[in-house]
């Protein structure tokens, strides 16, 4: 990679500005370094799980999930995906 400068990617407020931009955008030219994987949930959720928490636990995870955007319940699933699949277990 050469040392010119990326550009940021710009600010797409829906569909159709995204994929006028995608067709027509050479994405070499732009620091995609911010992107991070997404997981798309495909499976359904039949089973259920009731769990007594104190209130101060179930706030904090309210408040974490709603920083970074989700559900609190999927937050929490996520939580426990993320710890099934660490190899250390």
């Amino acid at each position: 990679m050469s040392n010119k400068r990326l550009k940021p990617l710009p600010s797409l407020p829906n569909d159709e500005a995204a994929e006028a931009f995608v067709s027509e955008a050479n994405l070499a030219e732009y620091d995609l370094s911010g992107f991070r994987p997404m997981g798309f949930e495909f499976s359904r959720k039949e089973a259920a799980l009731n769990m007594r928490l104190p209130p101060a636990l179930l706030e904090a995870i309210k408040a974490k999930a709603a920083r970074k955007g989700l559900p609190y319940t999927r937050y929490v699933r996520m939580l426990l995906e993320a710890d099934l699949a660490r190899t250390d277990n």
